[in-house]
């Protein structure tokens, strides 16, 4: 006679891993976009240094006007998700797919890594430097320090400065044997994806979906890339009109923008035949 073994369905769900906002290091909220859709962004440029003289009535050199440059940023991304759970098949599968965690749950794996992968385009594209070449484990420690002596070059701060690499440049640089990791991270730093420092930079491990094509590492300034969140609502209808159960709603408005006299503050390294350019990475939307 046939045996029919009893079965049923565990109340904790198998949630998927799922990371902080890995960009949060990377951006700053310096503008205010409340109440408004476009900022614009004033920039004056310096004067140049002359010799004096002795003589005449310019001895200061020949004054001009300074001009004033606008940069204006406009919000472009206005992003929305919904989703229904009937209250029957709430019921019939032991309650685990409640609205409130099926919220939280769209946030962690939708939300947060949409806004982090714009981020990332947005930095690239608006890169000041972005060089092309080829990265081994023989290379990859020398090829880092060169993108930090563009930027020191650049007179850009290295405090504040983040870097952010692919998973094979990370495998490369590990087993660069000119790699000295500097510092002992603390296991909050390993959660958020922080591995090590190079000379005080801190290095995030970045998954390849989340970065554009063929880029190996990103080092940029927190300065020079400012991204409001300027909307994140979200709603639980509780038995709205039509549906026996839960309507979720959720709205983010978001974007993402360098900064054009902070922009030679981010050094990008794309693997490929051997090039070197300013701001030559492409815009994706």
């Amino acid at each position: 006679m046939a045996i029919n073994y009893a079965s049923k369905y565990a109340q904790k769900i198998d949630e998927k891993f799922v990371r902080e906002s890995m960009t949060s290091p990377a951006v700053n909220n310096d503008y205010d976009f409340v109440g408004v859709k476009t900022v614009n962004v004033y920039s004056v440029p310096t004067a140049e240094m002359n010799d004096y003289t002795v003589t005449g009535t310019s001895r200061y050199g020949t004054p001009s006007e300074l001009q004033s440059n606008v940069q204006e940023m406009t919000m472009s991304c206005d992003r929305s998700f919904t989703f229904t759970i009937d209250r029957g098949t709430y019921n019939d599968t032991q309650m685990s797919n409640a609205a409130g965690a099926a919220l939280q749950r769209q946030i962690r794996e939708v939300v947060v890594p949409e806004i982090d992968k714009y981020r990332f385009t947005k930095i690239c594209s608006g890169a000041g430097k972005t060089v092309t070449g080829t990265v081994d484990k023989t290379n990859a420690y020398d090829t880092f320090l060169t993108g930090t002596a563009a930027l020191i070059d650049s007179n850009i701060p290295i405090a504040g400065c983040v870097a952010f690499v692919s998973t094979n440049f990370y495998k490369n640089i590990k087993e660069d044997a000119s790699f000295i990791k500097n510092s002992e991270i603390s296991q909050d730093m390993l959660i958020k994806g922080q591995v090590g420092m190079i000379d005080g930079i801190p290095i995030i491990v970045v998954p390849a979906s989340y970065l554009p094509a063929n880029v190996e590492f990103i080092i940029t300034n927190q300065s020079a890339v400012t991204s409001p969140v300027k909307l994140s609502e979200y709603k639980i209808h509780d038995n709205p009109p039509g549906i026996n159960g839960w309507l979720v709603e959720g709205r983010v408005y978001y974007d993402a923008f360098v900064l054009n006299q902070k922009k030679n503050a981010i050094y990008v390294f794309k693997s490929g035949t051997a090039s070197s350019s300013a701001g030559d990475a492409g815009t994706k939307g």
